[in-house]
């Protein structure tokens, strides 16, 4: 605790540092700094009611982090992005070479009940729910809408806590934009040689046709994250191990590490615009995503009687050091129409999210001298989702606006696991040893109602109706599956009451649902110790109620407070429970809740400088699980209780410097939060990371940056070694 508070001193220090800065500043130029626009003012939203609205006016608890913000701080991938926004959870324990990190809102933990969407389309794979994140190069995009709360009478399941919207960029000139940077560790367990190349053009001909093209190569050659470990000591006459705890607090020994775990991945987006008049325009969008992760180098610490490397311990094999390798191919397609009809807004949005491949590859070998394995398995799983949605709005009277639509989507799996007779040759395919495969569609239409009772009073309602289904289930170990069927009435509805200039009170209350993935109703298998996980295709959706209050104070000038209340009821959880030895079954078996609050802060000196600092605290517990009955009151896993972010952004002149501090409370990944032990392999530690960027502008076309990332050097698990200190410097050029 005493680091912890020298740690968060110096860094209001440095808040504070710059700070004096801006003051003396200010005090030179106060005409200049009163007069520069606040970026922030005036901004507009479309995911929170599917039309534009004022941020401060549109209904429930809102986020927004604009380009700018992003460019400010030390981004590489979209989810870094969101890290100090209140109420959001990102879990990402390994910086880019976690290639499946997730993002979730208001303590309901899986990506499967968050949704994402970019520029409308749901990248949720219908799979598992989850979303390739490093697939999103946080370069192509314009802002991020982050809707908390109940959102499924506006976008259906996934969207049990939430929304979040990633809408890319549409330049209004023509623009060209070169960066180069390169990255290196500043401490054993940081990434080494992270390297990056982005590029992009946008153009505008005639104020008819637009197109920004942007691509971004990343990558870094890792650091070794992943420690190996026994429950016992290894045999007499072996020595190395270093003595430890499991997460659980029982003993351990470390014996070794899986080597340095690297990345790499690749972002391509095509976006153009075609404005036919001044209500309709044409809109396409391509987005082309790779990336991949290995392991190199492996590591026993342990050693024979003869003091050479010794890779067998507990009678496990060699191969358990090696972490494999593997590779995501994914492609956006979009089609989006806008048009008027009278006094009716009409818009079309037609896409496909394509996962082509996403296979990964694991080793079989027994040497007990080296790491030589020849066979292994590969694990490949494409996925695809068809959207279409449509929706007019319309005023009926001068105050009251309707929005009416329908939506369709449709996806589908097809898992299978391959016997490779070289484990280090992805092409060495031979049979196939297990596979499942699954469809689902869900139909939809959706209703909602703006009415303005008075110049400071706005209610909203509405409601979306879900049919849900789904069919051609199989996996090898039962054969085919039954369809399953379901509906879900999501209604919702919110009041906006301004009572001064400067206070805006919102509350809002929803039902939301899930439905369950590919994953849970049809992916049954057995592990290679004989462990076998059914799936069960007559699960249920899981449902949530929940409701918000909010109140927001402006004070002085480009001072602002907001302070959120919530609650989240959600029922029949889906569970995977142990039923007999060595089998385990999937139940719609639990109730929960999350409580908490939320509290924002933020001082902006106009373009100059800006302050900001937010507190959440979730208060999560299980009420009800037949499954697993020693998991009732305990906490829900992945929710930290206590979360705080505060930070500061700089321009003085050419320069610029922002300051970043996050503080992220103790997660829990066992339900019934029996993973009590700190600082070792699979724990979910509290941590107090600060990261700091330095901005120059070199020329009015040229501008270099330093930045460095956890600055304190704080070591903590994420279940994985988590990345320590390290620095990245880069170029850009504008013109």
């Amino acid at each position: 605790m005493k680091r912890k508070s020298k740690l968060v001193a110096i860094s209001a220090t440095l808040v504070a540092l710059q700070m004096s800065a801006v003051a003396a500043q200010a005090d030179q130029q106060p005409a200049k700094a009163d007069a520069q626009e606040d970026s922030h003012l005036g901004q507009t939203v479309v995911t929170a009611t599917r039309t534009d609205k004022d941020v401060d006016t549109a209904p429930g608890s809102i986020s927004v982090v604009t380009k700018e913000d992003i460019e400010k701080r030390n981004i590489s991938t979209i989810d870094e992005a969101l890290n100090t926004t209140a109420g959001v959870v990102t879990s990402r324990g390994k910086g880019m070479m976690d290639q499946m990190s997730s993002i979730t809102l208001r303590g309901l933990p899986g990506q499967s009940r968050t949704l994402i969407l970019v520029d409308g389309i749901a990248m949720n794979n219908p799979y598992s729910g989850s979303i390739f994140s490093s697939g999103i190069s946080p370069g192509s995009i314009e802002q991020i809408e982050v809707v908390k709360g109940a959102s499924s009478s506006l976008f259906g399941g996934n969207a049990m806590s939430g929304v979040v919207n990633m809408i890319t960029k549409m330049p209004t000139k023509r623009e060209f934009m070169l960066n180069s940077g390169y990255g290196s560790k500043m401490d054993s367990n940081a990434p080494e040689m992270t390297r990056r190349v982005q590029a992009s053009y946008g153009d505008s001909f005639k104020d008819k046709f637009r197109i920004f093209i942007h691509n971004d190569y990343q990558a870094t050659n890792g650091y070794r994250a992943d420690m190996m470990s026994a429950a016992t000591a290894p045999g007499a006459g072996i020595t190395g191990y270093i003595p430890t705890k499991n997460y659980t607090g029982g003993n351990a020994y470390i014996i070794g590490d899986r080597g340095k775990n690297g990345a790499w991945q690749n972002n391509l987006t095509i976006k153009t615009e075609y404005q036919f008049n001044a209500a309709s325009k044409l809109r396409f969008t391509f987005m082309k995503s790779t990336g991949g992760y290995d392991y190199k180098d492996p590591q026993t610490y342990l050693r024979n009687a003869s003091g050479n490397p010794y890779w067998i311990y507990s009678s496990s094999a060699s191969a358990s050091y090696l972490g494999g390798y593997g590779y995501t191919d994914q492609y956006i397609y979009n089609v989006g129409f806008d048009t008027e009809i009278a006094a009716a807004k009409l818009k079309i949005n037609l896409g496909l999210m394509d996962q082509v491949d996403s296979w990964s590859v694991s080793a079989n070998g027994t040497s007990p001298t080296t790491v030589a394995p020849t066979t292994g398995k590969l694990s490949s799983t494409p996925a695809s989702a068809w959207n279409a949605d449509v929706q007019a709005t319309f005023p009926v009277m001068s105050w009251n606006l309707v929005t009416v639509g329908g939506a369709f989507r449709t996806g589908s799996s097809y898992s299978r696991e391959y016997a490779l007779s070289n484990w280090n040759n992805e092409n060495t395919r031979g049979a196939i040893t297990y596979q499942a495969k699954g469809s689902d569609r869900t139909y939809s239409i959706f209703v909602q109602d703006e009415i303005v009772l008075h110049d400071k009073v706005t209610l909203y309602g509405g409601f979306r109706q879900d049919w849900w289904e789904t069919f051609e289930g199989y996996n090898t170990t039962e054969g085919y599956l039954s369809s399953k069927s379901a509906s879900a009435f999501s209604p919702k509805g919110a009041i906006v009451f301004k009572p001064f200039e400067k206070t805006t009170v919102k509350i809002s209350g929803g039902r939301a649902f899930r439905a369950p993935t590919v994953y849970d109703m049809y992916r049954s298998w057995t592990t290679s110790t004989g462990s076998t996980y059914y799936s069960n295709s007559n699960l249920k959706p899981e449902t949530n109620t929940s409701w918000d209050a909010s109140v927001s104070q402006g004070f002085w000038e480009g001072a602002k407070l907001t302070v959120t209340y919530y609650e989240n009821y959600i029922s029949d959880l889906i569970y995977s429970s142990q039923t007999a030895p060595k089998v385990y079954n999937k139940f719609n078996a639990g109730k929960a809740e999350s409580k908490g609050v939320e509290m924002e802060a933020e001082q902006r000196f106009g373009k100059l400088a800006r302050l900001f600092a937010n507190y959440t605290y979730a208060a999560t517990k299980i009420k009800e699980n037949s499954a697993n009955p020693s998991s009732v009151g305990k906490q829900m896993t992945d929710v930290p209780e206590h979360m705080f972010s505060f930070g500061s952004d700089l321009d003085y002149g050419p320069f610029g410097a922002s300051f970043v501090g996050r503080y992220v409370g103790k997660r829990y990944s066992s339900d019934t939060n029996n993973d009590t032990a700190r600082g070792v392999q699979g724990a979910y530690d509290p941590y107090f990371v600060g990261d700091v960027k330095l901005r120059y502008k070199i020329t009015s076309w040229a501008t270099a940056s330093f930045a460095v990332n956890n600055i304190w050097d704080e070591k903590y698990y994420s279940s994985s070694l988590a990345p320590g200190r390290s620095c990245y410097g880069d170029l850009t050029f504008k013109f």
